[in-house]
């Protein structure tokens, strides 16, 4: 039942558990309905412990019985766990419960995925397994002993045994009950080995359905080129003897590290050119290494309650930005994550749903996988190394992991390293960890007598909870350029401290041309007036690719809101200049893709309210929509060779150099699209052989209006491929006419292939829907009724899902306020639903304000 009041958990009032636990012994006897998990735990009380009340968390399950030290007890059970009275001195726990993986359909703890029994445990499924002290700060070891009829039984570490009906796996490594993991089900794996820098083969398996074993070849090779980077950058080596990835394809999140045993979303490991993506390839790269480098960032180390889940996810986002820089393009990396950046974190920031990269209280710990905490927490590490240097940053995390292995840390042990390398007091460097909000900063310049000074001002807005913050530590990357476009000052940081501070730059021959925040040195917003010529000109001769692309963004964004608040005409000088850089052939095609990406429709929105306009979503789409036709025309002289210029001749490979053109394609077909109604797009997709082209061309025909058949066409040959069959539900909705996209994602939900159950499907649908800005937020609140609707039915069986789709509403109040209306009325009709989770309760109460 829906709890009266639901309790709030704060960081001031941690108290370590009262017992340490010093090893576990778990029996599992599988059952579809009617598993039976026996646990044997070794508990001893903890001498850093004040509170010695046994309490032991445990939801949904059956207790058959339970014994201490041989002799029968009869706990106290409530509906979160149960407590018992217990000796002052150590004693073996025993218990019997039983449990439902059928029927689980929220996804965490033991549950089934078209027949195969696969786990998920972080942040707080372990006890709905069994009665265990669920919390990161209780670490221990593991030996699991696994019986059913599924020819592959899996658990963390290294296999003890086996025989017929039953194996057995043994974790050497203290670990959290959040890592334990458990997979069985008749499978087959793709294998694969790796040699260790010190000498050591290990084993490694790619676990799958039958049918799929011929997606795994990249994967494993993206596994084995993280474990080689992660010796050679970080001087990790892995520890087990065996590591293994199992594809599951009901699964809430992308990826789950559990030691030794990685849990895959199947959209972040299954790859193939004829049903993959390049952006697929790339994210399941960048996903493998991710939960990879999660070994020795949240596995050997982890932290030590939720509240400092970003030092390992922080952490772990940014060394997979790293790998994935090293693996492709440093600059592309940065631009894309800035990106993603702005879309999914500035928003958070800025709304109702802000909080500081660590929280001090939540309801619902599921609430607070966020943008913030990955992405932000990213960034903080980035400014971090930004500030005591390349050299610096090494040692520290040589002392991190010399100093806490086989530890759950907080955020005061993470910056204590940096102060003990270099000496530096980061007391005011910590406010990034708890203070929200995105910071604004103004700059202003002077120039005088071969002076030039640059004097900046921040401030955080008030922000949930904090109205007043200090200032921050800024690392402000700046360099100069002369006016033939020279550089005069190569890139130097400046370390703002203060509420508003001035740097100066002497013995210059000529008032210079600042590029200011370079490689986005910073997650904030800066605010400077520069004209229209300066940015051009920083777009021409700008050396740093960040502050090139962003002065073109500028330009767009600057002239879409012209046209949005004034109806003023496109601007041709900047489009002159787009042009130049999109058809110079030593830079990169990745890089000029991404100069023909303009803002996003929902930002152009954000930009609007900021500047006190209210925005109107279908303006926005009338005059991106004519943006796009504009250039296409001007361009419609040179668009069809530069497309071919950039088609790929050599057999398919996902690496940097042909994804880069494949993407440039892409975008040209899109602006070719407004010229010829799709026929390029149709020649294109009947001769597609990889699904980066194919899918490219179906987006342009369903943009033109002519992508009846082709949509008929997509379902036959992919109707049979679950993943592929996420895109075209997917896409449909995402490209469809605003006035008609309620409609297109009204006809997909009653589609027989349509599952509400697997997250995949239903964030491909009701995600396309929220992406599709004008559409979701059609004036007659159509788009806003629709998900409501899908979110009340969902809740029931998947709180995590429906709690993390709330999050497209939290932009609500920039709107007009008959927009705001009918979206108020939604959120009241959700917090309004019988039995409404938890999860979900507390995410519209905090939309709502």
């Amino acid at each position: 039942m829906k709890d009266a009041a639901p309790k709030t958990i704060y960081l001031k009032d941690y108290t370590p558990f009262g017992y340490v636990v010093e090893s576990v012994y778990l029996t599992f006897r599988l059952a579809p309905t009617s598993t039976r998990v026996v646990s044997r735990i070794r508990f001893a009380p903890n001498p850093d412990a004040t509170d010695k009340t046994f309490f032991l968390h445990g939801e949904e399950l059956s207790l058959m019985w339970a014994t201490i030290d041989g002799a029968e007890v009869a706990p106290e059970i409530t509906d979160t766990g149960l407590r018992c009275a217990v000796p002052d001195a150590p004693f073996t726990w025993e218990a019997e419960v039983e449990i439902s993986p059928q029927t689980n359909t929220a996804l965490e703890g033991l549950y089934m995925s078209n027949g195969m029994y696969c786990t998920q445990c972080e942040a707080e499924g372990f006890r709905k397994i069994t009665y265990y002290p669920d919390r990161p700060d209780v670490m221990s070891t593991f030996t699991v002993r696994v019986e059913g009829d599924e020819n592959v039984k899996l658990s963390n570490g290294n296999p003890v045994d086996s025989g017929d009906g039953w194996a057995e796996w043994h974790d050497p490594w203290p670990k959290p009950a959040y890592l334990f993991a458990l997979v069985a089900g008749d499978l087959v794996n793709h294998p694969d080995t790796f040699t260790t820098m010190s000498g050591k083969k290990v084993e490694l398996n790619i676990w799958v359905r039958p049918g799929d074993e011929g997606k795994c070849a990249f994967g494993m090779e993206a596994l084995k080129k993280s474990m080689t980077w992660d010796e050679k950058v970080y001087g990790r080596e892995y520890d087990l003897d065996i590591f293994n990835i199992v594809a599951v394809d009901d699964f809430n999140m992308g990826a789950m590290e559990n030691k030794g045993l990685n849990v895959f979303n199947s959209s972040c490991v299954l790859s193939s050119p004829e049903t993959s993506t390049d952006d697929n390839f790339e994210r399941i790269e960048a996903i493998i290494a991710h939960e990879y480098f999660h070994n020795w960032t949240g596995n050997r180390i982890t932290c030590r309650d939720w509240f400092q889940l970003c030092l390992k996810e922080g952490l772990t986002v940014f060394r997979d930005a790293q790998f994935t820089a090293d693996m492709r393009s440093e600059p592309v990396k940065r631009i894309s994550d800035v990106i993603d950046l702005r879309a999914r974190q500035f928003p958070e920031d800025q709304g109702p749903l802000s909080h500081p990269v660590r929280p001090e209280s939540f309801q619902e710990i599921n609430n607070f996988y966020t943008a913030t905490i990955y992405e932000k927490g990213a960034e903080v590490i980035g400014m971090l190394k930004t500030l005591v240097g390349d050299d610096a940053y090494s040692r520290a995390l040589d002392l991190y992991f010399d100093r806490h292995d086989g530890q759950a840390c907080t955020i005061e042990d993470w910056l204590a390293v940096f102060e003990d390398t270099t000496g530096r007091d980061l007391g005011q460097f910590k406010l990034w960890y708890s203070q929200s909000g995105t910071p604004r900063v103004k700059v202003s310049e002077d120039w005088k007598d071969g002076v030039y000074t640059l004097t900046f001002k921040q401030h955080t807005p008030p922000t949930p909870g904090q109205d007043v913050k200090d200032p921050k530590v800024i690392p402000i990357a700046v360099g100069l350029l002369t006016p033939n476009g020279d550089e005069s000052v190569p890139t130097q940081v400046l370390e703002m401290t203060e509420a508003e501070q001035s740097f100066t730059f002497d013995g210059l021959a000529s008032k210079p041309v600042p590029s200011i925040l370079r490689g986005f040195s910073a997650p904030i917003v800066l605010e400077r007036e520069v004209s229209r010529e300066e940015r051009v000109f920083l777009v021409a001769h700008d050396t740093d690719a960040f502050n090139r692309w962003e002065a073109n963004r500028n330009l767009c964004r600057d002239s879409l809101v012209a046209t949005v608040r004034d109806g003023a005409p496109h601007d041709d000088a900047w489009i002159d200049a787009l042009e130049r850089v999109v058809r110079d052939d030593s830079l990169d095609p990745d890089f000029r893709q991404l100069m023909l990406a303009g803002p996003s429709q929902s930002e152009l929105a954000q930009v609007l309210f900021d500047q006190g306009v209210t925005p109107d979503p279908d303006a926005i789409w009338r005059a991106s929509d004519s943006l796009r036709h504009h250039i296409a025309t001007r361009w419609q002289g040179w668009l069809e060779d530069a497309m071919q210029s950039m088609r790929v001749t050599d057999a398919y490979s996902p690496d940097a150099d042909q994804t880069g053109k494949r993407a440039l394609g892409g975008k040209l077909l899109s602006l070719q699209t407004c010229l010829d109604n799709g026929a390029m797009a149709q020649k294109q997709y009947d001769s597609a052989d990889n699904m980066t082209l194919q899918l490219s061309a179906f987006a342009q025909l369903l943009v033109s209006g002519n992508g009846e058949a082709a949509t008929k066409a997509f379902y036959d040959q992919w109707k049979d491929d679950r993943l592929v069959m996420d895109k075209w539900f997917g896409l449909q909705v995402g490209m469809a006419k605003p006035d008609v996209a309620v409609d297109v994602a009204k006809d997909l939900v009653a589609h027989p292939a349509f599952d509400m159950g697997n997250p995949n499907r239903f964030r491909a649908v009701m995600g396309g829907m929220a992406m599709n800005h004008a559409g979701f937020h059609r004036k007659d609140g159509a788009g806003y009724a629709f998900l409501a609707d899908w979110l009340i039915k969902l809740d029931d069986k998947n709180p995590q899902t429906t709690a993390r789709m709330c999050s497209v509403f939290q932009t609500w109040k920039r709107y007009d306020g008959d927009r705001q209306a009918l979206i108020k009325a939604q959120l009241e009709r959700i917090k309004a639903k019988p039995n409404l989770s938890r999860d979900t309760d507390e995410m519209i109460s905090r939309i709502l304000g």
